[in-house]
């Protein structure tokens, strides 16, 4: 199943289940659908470009939310495990029985665990997933070390991130937040407290610099930033010509990279 094709078929899903609008906000306002589109299929194609074609693989889908990167990958044939917490778990019954009927779930696992409860990850995986979840992630260096040790030799780690050195993203998150990164919060469920970044965002200077200390060595060519471009430039051009843009100019533009680009796709392999 191409991306396109599990895009349109989760926009039925969502019409279907009020519960996932409010975080899959496609149809919360026309004017921002191909915007808000764009970003996610880039992201899921970036992730589907970079696992291995061999469907025997073990794959690992960290902080999987409410499980859609974890449900496409399954309905291309591979086996996946995940984690989530928080009010996600919810909906993962409701989601499994919409996308039964269009493929085998089979192979998707997700649980309610915390990363640091137990050795849940130390399977010898050959690719970890963390989308949209390095950053909430804490304390982040013994989680990296967990995600290190839970790889083969070779074994990757491909990470979504948003981009720490982004102006107006650092801009809007210190009004949100100020300089509180890290939070705490209860969870029912677990019985426990836990320990959060709060959007916690870093550049690729600063992860690289990280992930080294776990054993990972981020892939150079491995790199992508997207999404430069306001919602306002959807209204004259197609997504993909807009797309293609935006390619072009952070491989050539170093500041406008650094500065001004949202989104941070790269991965990282066990040394």
């Amino acid at each position: 199943m191409i991306v396109e094709e599990f895009f349109n078929l989760l926009i039925e899903e969502l019409k279907q289940n009020p519960h996932l609008t409010g975080y899959y906000r496609f149809l919360n306002n026309p004017e921002l659908y191909e915007y808000r589109k764009a970003y996610f299929c880039q992201r899921l194609q970036y992730i589907s470009d970079h696992i291995p074609e061999n469907k025997n693989i073990k794959i690992f889908d960290i902080g999987c939310g409410y499980g859609t990167t974890a449900i496409f990958l399954v309905l291309n044939r591979y086996k996946v495990n995940g984690i989530t917490l928080e009010y996600y778990y919810e909906q993962i019954n409701n989601r499994k029985a919409y996308w039964s009927k269009i493929g085998d779930l089979k192979n998707l696992g997700i649980h309610y665990e915390n990363l640091f409860d137990k050795p849940l990850l130390l399977s010898n995986y050959n690719v970890i997933i963390a989308q949209d979840v390095l950053h909430h992630i804490e304390p982040i260096t013994s989680a990296l070390n967990i995600i290190s040790k839970s790889l083969i030799a070779n074994g990757k780690l491909i990470a979504c991130e948003e981009n720490g050195n982004n102006i107006l993203n650092t801009i809007r998150l210190f009004f949100k937040r100020q300089n509180k990164r890290i939070i705490q919060f209860y969870d029912d469920r677990l019985d426990k407290n836990i320990l959060m970044g709060n959007e916690n965002i870093h550049s690729l200077k600063k992860w690289t610099t990280q992930i080294s200390k776990s054993g990972l060595l981020i892939d150079k060519d491995s790199v992508q930033y997207i999404r430069l471009f306001f919602p306002w430039k959807y209204k004259r051009k197609a997504a993909k010509d807009i797309i293609q843009r935006e390619q072009e100019i952070w491989k050539k533009n170093v500041f406008v990279k650094e500065y001004f680009f949202h989104g941070l796709n790269f991965t990282a392999t066990k040394k």
